[in-house]
């Protein structure tokens, strides 16, 4: 049953293609929020009938959208652009398909929510067999903390990257208080957040990037700060959990020949985004 009795104060947009069993434990990961007042949009850069079954079927518990278009090769931004044009929330939680949520991640997305701020958080890539743990359910998000804590060393050796990402540290515990915010000078696509407004005043995701990367956060955060808006940090707080796949990245060359073009022109409003300017 979907809880519509709660205030809306945030879209969480899910960016998925084709996998719909990463996506059943991302979205099963939800159901242990402490804070739940998000509707949940699938934002889905291709038109997959397995994956609209899926959806289909699934007990969400949020109010949900599954908004699709059709498999033209990798069109994100285009698909991003369109969720951001459905949300109902004014602010706006990015993640993708891949990435399993800590309990308190939506609590401090929503709770350091900021017009003025773009909230900046970071993920543990995991290992193989941690992540199958987490597919299988003898792992739980809830019980992620420990698991790292015990098996630091072990899945470190197996290939984890970024393990330090993974703990969550409570802010009003003694170490939260001692640490502080831990700085972020970039912004991850699977890992932000930032007022409806702000990706308005720079005209949303840029469409003319056309391969994944640097289009869907790095390009984003020059022209968020050349409008005077400033990045904030929810690492080990808004914590989340990579799973496991073999990467699948282009060349680099062209999007950086682009948004190198861009900074030159200071183009802070990118032409082919929310609006189609001249």
């Amino acid at each position: 049953m979907e809880n519509t009795k709660l205030t809306i104060k945030a879209s969480l947009i899910i960016s998925v293609y084709t996998n719909t069993a990463f996506l059943k434990v991302v979205l099963d990961s939800l159901q242990f929020q402490t804070d739940n007042r998000f509707e949940v949009i699938i934002s889905e850069d291709g038109e997959d009938a397995n994956m609209a079954e899926f959806i289909k079927n699934y007990p969400f518990t949020h109010s949900y959208q599954h908004l699709s278009r059709p498999d033209q090769g990798w069109q994100k931004n285009h698909a991003l652009n369109e969720s951001i044009r459905n949300a109902k929330a004014d602010w706006l939680v990015f993640i993708d398909g891949d990435c399993v949520l800590h309990p308190r991640f939506m609590e401090f997305h929503i709770a350091d929510a900021d017009p003025q701020r773009i909230l900046a958080g970071k993920r543990i890539k995991l290992d193989p067999g941690t992540s199958l743990c987490l597919l299988d359910g003898t792992l739980s998000p809830i019980t992620m903390n420990r698991y790292l804590l015990n098996n630091f060393s072990k899945i470190k050796k197996n290939g984890a990257q970024f393990v330090e990402e993974g703990f969550f540290i409570d802010p009003s515990g003694l170490l939260g208080k001692l640490m502080g915010k831990r700085k972020m000078k970039q912004i991850k696509g699977c890992n932000m957040s930032f007022h409806k407004e702000a990706i308005r005043a720079i005209n949303g995701f840029d469409e003319d990037y056309i391969r994944p990367a640097v289009g869907e956060d790095i390009d984003l955060l020059w022209r968020f700060e050349g409008l005077g808006f400033k990045i904030d940090s929810v690492r080990n707080r808004a914590v989340q959990y990579h799973l496991y796949h073999k990467e699948s990245w282009t060349d680099q060359a062209e999007n950086w020949k682009m948004m190198e073009n861009n900074i030159a022109l200071k183009n802070y409003r990118c032409a082919n985004g929310l609006i189609k300017e001249d």
